[in-house]
């Protein structure tokens, strides 16, 4: 059976103590890339297959776009979102639904409740159900089946692997990622989702965060116009509060987290951040992240304590804060 790297081959990255007692440890594995690309530093085995979840939405809304998907500005940054579900981030996804002339019963990510909490309990009170358009995958499925239309690709089973629209995916990411997939899943939203090593998705999130919309080439362009996107509405990426959104907002990285303790990160100089949390917890994924672009002299030292003052990094006990997840470098 496929599976990541074991127990033995990662390496602690993050502690949860409380009351000065470590009560939990999260081990995983990392890997930085300098500015130009260049392996820098690497925490336990960053070379066998991990599932990257939804920090494969960079490359997913890049291969829309390279496919002719008329996406910018707030909804190109919603097709590379896990988004909290507010009534803003639904409106752009029913835009980019109206741009392909489909109903939300097109879409084909699960029903879900609004992830921000306001939302749902708004939810609740109105007697709303569940719905696809709310799910945190939805502006990517939205995304995807406007490529479709676009392409005049049938929408109708656009989640298989060996639809027209996944497989220009697949090649996308495979390009970028510099490896051949020979592993699929089915993520979390129904969509395809690749096996990599943690080496290739860096070196893919390298390529995509440092490109220009300069650059001779259409999908370095492409990619640059995405990034931009991100930067300039970061409340689209998460929601308000949210780790992502948080540190987009601060520090001006490109941050994209997946589930099961994956995240990615690349600081305005290009230097790129890959991790995974074996245990796939996301808990402690942003601020390892951050820290280790702090250690590699990405980012300043004060401004990378303001934004960690602003994640939900705290323990409780008795109403009070007793203690913090925390690094463990």
């Amino acid at each position: 059976m496929p599976q990541t790297f074991p127990v033995a081959d990662a390496v602690e990255l993050a502690v949860v103590e409380r009351s000065g007692f470590v009560e939990s440890r999260h081990a995983g594995a990392a890997i930085v890339l300098a500015p130009d690309g260049i392996i820098t530093a690497t925490l336990g085995d960053t070379g066998s297959p991990i599932l990257p979840r939804s920090s494969l939405k960079p490359l997913q809304a890049l291969a829309c776009l390279s496919a002719g998907a008329p996406l910018d500005g707030e909804r190109l940054a919603l097709a590379t979102a896990s988004h909290s579900g507010t009534d803003r981030h639904v409106a752009v996804v029913r835009d980019i639904l109206g741009t392909a002339g489909v109903g939300e019963d097109a879409l084909g990510c699960p029903a879900a409740w609004a992830g921000d909490q306001p939302t749902r309990d708004e939810m609740v009170r109105d007697g709303a159900q569940p719905a696809r358009i709310r799910m945190n995958c939805s502006g990517k499925h939205a995304a995807m089946l406007l490529t479709c239309v676009t392409n005049a690709w049938d929408p109708a089973g656009y989640l298989d692997p060996q639809h027209p629209l996944q497989l220009h995916i697949r090649e996308v990411a495979e390009r970028l990622v510099g490896e051949r997939f020979t592993d699929t899943a089915v993520d979390g939203c129904g969509a395809p989702v690749y096996a990599m090593s943690l080496a290739g998705l860096a070196k893919a999130i390298h390529r995509v965060g440092t490109a220009s919309e300069r650059s001779p080439f259409a999908l370095h362009r492409s990619a640059g116009t995405l990034v931009r996107a991100v930067r300039e509405h970061p409340w689209t990426i998460d929601g308000p509060g949210r780790p992502d959104t948080v540190v987009i907002e601060r520090l001006g990285v490109f941050a994209k987290g997946g589930a099961e303790g994956v995240m990615v990160m690349v600081a305005p100089d290009g230097t790129t951040v890959a991790l995974k949390m074996l245990d796939g917890s996301g808990r402690a994924a942003t601020v390892v992240a951050l820290r280790l672009l702090e250690r590699a002299n990405a980012l300043a030292s004060a401004d990378v304590a303001d934004a960690v003052s602003k994640l939900p990094l705290s323990i409780s006990g008795g109403g009070q804060v007793v203690g913090a997840i925390r690094p463990a470098f």
